[in-house]
């Protein structure tokens, strides 16, 4: 039987880790080639956690925030590039989408009017940049869906199947 930690700064994949009531022992054989004593790097900061470890830790534990969190935080290129994605219900995420769909439904002329030379000049700006930050913030709203989705195909109340070719 594995000890409890008390170390209190913990990382994210131990604090997963240990939500699940899982041991490092338990983990490493549950996810097979990843061994107690990497997780225990891994969850102390000693090695450079690797995609692969991340995706084995995602779908052990039934987590795939972990692959944003990984994504956003720790890959050089993904911390440039992918935006953490907050846990929330369906129900917020659905207000944010359809609020995001609605103001960007108000802009939409004013959209076409900017792109149409193919440049943004100094008046049209400020117009295209709270465009953008709307789409932005309606992408972050898919995202979080996505997310959601995830997270319910991993704890067994959807089926992958029946998302997977939905158009």
């Amino acid at each position: 039987m594995g000890r409890r930690s008390t170390k209190a700064d913990k990382n994210i994949y131990q604090i997963t880790r240990e939500e699940l009531g899982l041991t490092r022992e338990k983990a490493g054989e549950l996810m097979q080639f990843i061994s107690p004593e990497r997780i225990e790097k891994i969850e102390n900061e000693k090695v450079r956690i690797l995609p692969d470890d991340i995706l084995a830790m995602a779908k052990c534990y039934k987590a795939p925030h972990l692959c944003n969190y990984y994504c956003s935080h720790e890959c050089e290129i993904g911390r440039k590039y992918v935006t953490p994605i907050e846990k929330k219900e369906l129900s917020q995420i659905a207000v944010e989408t359809l609020n995001g769909l609605h103001k960007l439904d108000q802009e939409k002329d004013r959209l076409l009017e900017i792109v149409e030379d193919g440049r943004i000049n100094d008046y049209e700006r400020d117009d295209f940049l709270r465009i953008k930050s709307r789409l932005d913030k309606l992408a972050l709203s898919i995202s979080s869906l996505q997310l959601w989705l995830d997270e319910k195909i991993a704890e067994g109340e959807l089926k992958e199947e029946d998302f997977s070719s939905a158009e």
